[in-house]
């Protein structure tokens, strides 16, 4: 377990970045401004929630529901980073994509560009994985092109139906990274993008998920082995993030945790095993898979 540190060194070292209430036994938090918040596992198996300052997790006892309310509770606890393994940052009840947002991707996959509405899909909560694990290829006989296909995704922090566009990034918690991987040569065949968008490990996410930034501004750039494949920036979206949130709002209600991939720039490409790729978001982070 991480360092138990005092009230009053508490107080001193997160002094100017949260609002806190300390009459109770831990230490209410209510965060301000844009913070970065993880999910992770530590030697004892125990899982938290958990505030990140530089190499520093601010270990927390609250769940996602009470923490995407705004008011959180820090246990006291302080873990490094690279004491913990760090796991996929939300559990949703769905995870929504939507397809062909970027024109240059619509156009190299044979989609349209410039769609009214988004082509839809979903993938399994079964398809997620964490940042640093593993992208397992399925069997040559089902596949023979898995492609990468880095995005920023959406984190909705409570329950929506029927969202105003005006309103809708106030049901955002925050942002993360993922990778839509997808086994193209399903996707181009089959007549629903179910099989080839929905195998195990197709859904790396992570590693964090910030809050209060702005989403229309960030570059997206995807390495493979280094080199970079893709480089985009979500100011090349056709159709606008609280669009996309309103829209969907219309189809199903959205839930805290809910994840919607927001679509991939130009770039996307295939990986083979042995590959890593890295997916890095503008103001978020890295995350990194390894491809076997």
């Amino acid at each position: 377990m991480g360092k138990e540190v005092a009230y009053n060194e508490i107080e001193s070292t997160l002094e100017g970045r949260y609002a806190l209430n300390t009459t109770s036994e831990n230490v209410g938090v209510l965060l301000s401004g844009s913070q970065k918040i993880v999910r992770y596992q530590d030697k004892e198996k125990n899982i938290f929630y958990g505030v990140v300052e530089g190499d520093t997790i601010f270990q927390l006892v609250s769940n996602f529901a009470e923490i995407a309310s705004g008011i959180v509770t820090y246990d006291g606890t302080e873990v490094l980073l690279s004491d913990v393994t760090i796991l996929i940052p939300v559990e949703p009840s769905k995870v929504v994509n939507f397809g062909w947002t970027y024109a240059g991707h619509a156009k190299e996959t044979g989609g349209t560009a410039n769609l009214k509405e988004p082509f839809l899909f979903l993938k399994p909560q079964s398809a997620l994985i964490a940042d640093q694990e593993t992208i397992c290829l399925p069997p040559l006989d089902m596949t023979n092109r898995v492609e990468l296909e880095g995005e920023l995704a959406v984190v909705i922090g409570k329950s929506g139906k029927n969202i105003k566009e005006e309103d809708a990034l106030s049901y955002v918690f925050g942002y993360t990274v993922f990778n839509d991987v997808t086994a193209r040569d399903l996707t181009k065949t089959d007549p629903q993008f179910t099989r080839g968008k929905g195998f195990d490990t197709f859904g790396p996410i992570g590693p964090c998920v910030v809050t209060a930034i702005d989403p229309t501004n960030l570059r997206i750039v995807t390495t493979l082995n280094g080199k970079v494949v893709q480089d985009g920036n979500t100011n090349q979206m056709s159709l606008s993030i609280p669009f996309l949130i309103s829209w969907i709002s219309k189809v199903m209600t959205l839930e805290p945790g809910d994840v919607l991939a927001l679509g991939s720039p130009s770039g996307s490409c295939p990986m083979k095993s042995g590959d890593v790729v890295t997916v890095e978001v503008e103001k978020i982070g890295k995350l990194t898979n390894y491809v076997k």
